[in-house]
C-alpha cells in the first residue's frame, strides 16, 4: 500500500514506545505519563487522529484489520484514553493470528494532531503438515496407563489455510489413519456482512475406531478391541455454527448440528451401558449456544486480561432423536500482572448434565478436556456434575527472539521468538457422581487438589510446551509433558 504523509515532528517528550519482542510480536508499549503538573505544557487534553496507515498487509484486507481498531480517523480523544487505546488496539490486532509482529506508532504532526502507523509482517497462511500424534487424552496417559504403546498413534495429512482470500477465513483438511481413522473438513468465515458482525462455520468428520474406551474403572480408562480386530465405532457428525461480534471482546455462537454413532455389539459385552436401552446406534441432533468473552493480551499465552465462558447444550432436539440430555457450562479466567516478570493465573470451570445417566460418548468430569487437575493427568474421574479451580504463579524466564534468516529462506519464519517461563501450580476440585458407580468411588465426589513446579516454554507461531512436576493429595508424584496453556 502507497501511501504520502507529512513529515512528522519529534514525539512528545512524554511519550516513549519500548519494544519487546514477545512470541515474534513487537508490542510497542507505551509508558506511563508523567504527572501532568509537572509538564502540563507539554502534554496535551486531546489529541485527534487525522489518518491511519497500514502497511505489510499483502494479503490480509485493510477491513479485516481495521475492525479490530477502537481508535478511528477524524477522532478527537483525550490524552489518557489515547494512550491505553494504542496499547489495547495493538494486541488486538495481533489476536487475529495472522500476523508475526504488529507495531502501531503514533507520527505527530502537531502538538495535538497524530497521523497512527500500523506496520503488520504477516504469517505463512498455508500449512501443510504430517500428522503424527498420540490418540490419547495427553502424553502422560500414553506414556504411564498405555505403557508406550506406538499403536496408539494418529498419522496422516492435514492442510490449513488461515488467511482464505485475505479475510480470515479459516480452512482445514484432515485425512488420518492409525489409532483413529478420519476425515475431517472445516470452514470457518467471520463475517458475511458489510459491518463485520455476522459470521459462519461449517464442519464434517467421520472417523472410525477398531480400539475404544469403553468404561472406566479405578478412575482409568478401559479401552477394548475384539479378537477380529473389527471396527468397533463409526461416528458421522456435521454442524454449522453462527456467530456474532456485536462488540469488540464479545461473541456469540449458535450452534446446530446431527451426529449418527455406530457401535460393534461386542461393545455391549464390555458395557451393557454405553448406549440407552442397550442400543447398537444413536442418532440425534443437537443445539448449543455460547457467549465469550474474551480480552486476554495473548490468546495462546495470556499473561493479563480475562476469559468468560457460558454455555448451554441441548443433545437431542427433535421428538425422534435416540437421546435427549441438557448440559451447562461456565468458564471464568482472570491474568493479572505482578510487575514486569511476574503474573498470576487463576481460573473456574464447571458443569452440570440435568440428569443423571448418559451415554458413554458423552461422558465428563475430571480429565476430559478442558477440565483437569494437575497431578491427576493419568485419571479420570467421571460424573455429571464437577468444578475445578486452576490457579499458576509464573516468573518469566526467558524471552528471546533469534534471526535465523541466514539460515531460513522464507521471511515469515526468519524470526523463531522463545519465551520460557517458570511456575508454580495449585488446582482443586471435585466431580459429583450421581450413580456413586463403585468401581470409580476412590476419586469421585471426594475433594482432590494437585501441586507442583512447571516449565512453560512459548514459542513460533504460539505453540505452548509445558514440562511439571506435580503431585496430586493421594501422594503420588509424576512428571508431565502437556501441550497448550492449562488455562
Amino acid at each position: 500500500m502507497n501511501f504520502n504523509y507529512r513529515t512528522a515532528i519529534p514525539f512528545l517528550s512524554v511519550l516513549c514506545f519500548l519494544i519487546m519482542k514477545v512470541d515474534g510480536i513487537a508490542f510497542a508499549q507505551i509508558e506511563s505519563v508523567p504527572d501532568s503538573s509537572t509538564v502540563q505544557s507539554h502534554v496535551p487534553d486531546s489529541v485527534t487522529v487525522n489518518n491511519i496507515f497500514l502497511v505489510g498487509n499483502e494479503k490480509t484486507r485493510q477491513r479485516i484489520i481495521l475492525r479490530e481498531l477502537d481508535l478511528s480517523k477524524g477522532t478527537t480523544y483525550a490524552w489518557e484514553e489515547f494512550v491505553v487505546l494504542i496499547a489495547a488496539d495493538q494486541k488486538k490486532v495481533y489476536n487475529l493470528q495472522l500476523f508475526n509482529t504488529v507495531e502501531l506508532t503514533p507520527l505527530f504532526t502537531a502538538e495535538d494532531q497524530v497521523e497512527l502507523l500500523l506496520t503488520v509482517k504477516e504469517r505463512w497462511y498455508i500449512l501443510p503438515s504430517v500428522i503424527f500424534t498420540l490418540a490419547d487424552r495427553n502424553f502422560s496417559e500414553w506414556w504411564i496407563n498405555q505403557n508406550r504403546d506406538f499403536s496408539r498413534v494418529n498419522y496422516g495429512l492435514k492442510l490449513d489455510h488461515n488467511n482464505v482470500g485475505g479475510r480470515n477465513e479459516k480452512f482445514r483438511m484432515i485425512g488420518q489413519l492409525g489409532f483413529t481413522q478420519a476425515l475431517d473438513l472445516q470452514y470457518t468465515k467471520p463475517y458475511i456482512d458489510n459491518k463485520q458482525r455476522h459470521g459462519l462455520g461449517a464442519r464434517f468428520t467421520y472417523f472410525t475406531n477398531k480400539t475404544i474406551a469403553v468404561r472406566s474403572g479405578d478412575n482409568r480408562q478401559f479401552f477394548y478391541t475384539n479378537e477380529e480386530e473389527d471396527i468397533l465405532r463409526r461416528t458421522i457428525n456435521s454442524t454449522l455454527t453462527y456467530t456474532y461480534r456485536g462488540s469488540y471482546y464479545n461473541f456469540h455462537y449458535v450452534t446446530l448440528g446431527y451426529q449418527d454413532t455406530r457401535i460393534h455389539e461386542d461393545v455391549l459385552s464390555q458395557n451393557p451401558a454405553y448406549f440407552p436401552d442397550s442400543k447398537t446406534q444413536i442418532q440425534y441432533f443437537a443445539a448449543s449456544y455460547n457467549y465469550r468473552h474474551d480480552k486476554r493480551d495473548n490468546v495462546a499465552y495470556a499473561t493479563e486480561g480475562q476469559l468468560l465462558n457460558i454455555g448451554i447444550s441441548q443433545y437431542g432436539i427433535l421428538a425422534s432423536d435416540d437421546i435427549r440430555h441438557t448440559e451447562i457450562s461456565v468458564l471464568a479466567n482472570k491474568y493479572m500482572r505482578l510487575g514486569n516478570k511476574f503474573h498470576i493465573v487463576s481460573g473456574v470451570s464447571a458443569s452440570s448434565f440435568l440428569d443423571k445417566r448418559q451415554p458413554y460418548t458423552l461422558v465428563r468430569g475430571i480429565g476430559y478436556n478442558p477440565d483437569f487437575i494437575r497431578g491427576y493427568e493419568i485419571n479420570v474421574i467421571e460424573g455429571q456434575r464437577l468444578v475445578v479451580h486452576k490457579n499458576s504463579l509464573r516468573y518469566e524466564l526467558l524471552n528471546l527472539a533469534f534471526d535465523i534468516s541466514d539460515y531460513m529462506p522464507i521471511e515469515e519464519f526468519a524470526v523463531f521468538p522463545f519465551r520460557a517461563y517458570l511456575s508454580a501450580n495449585f488446582d482443586h476440585g471435585y466431580v459429583n457422581d450421581r450413580n456413586r458407580l463403585p468401581e470409580n468411588m476412590r476419586l469421585t465426589n471426594k475433594y482432590l487438589y494437585g501441586y507442583g513446579l512447571g516449565l512453560d516454554i512459548v514459542s513460533l507461531y504460539d505453540l505452548v510446551f509445558r514440562f511439571e512436576y506435580s503431585i496430586n493429595n493421594q501422594g503420588t508424584g509424576n512428571f508431565f509433558i502437556n501441550v497448550k496453556s492449562p488455562l
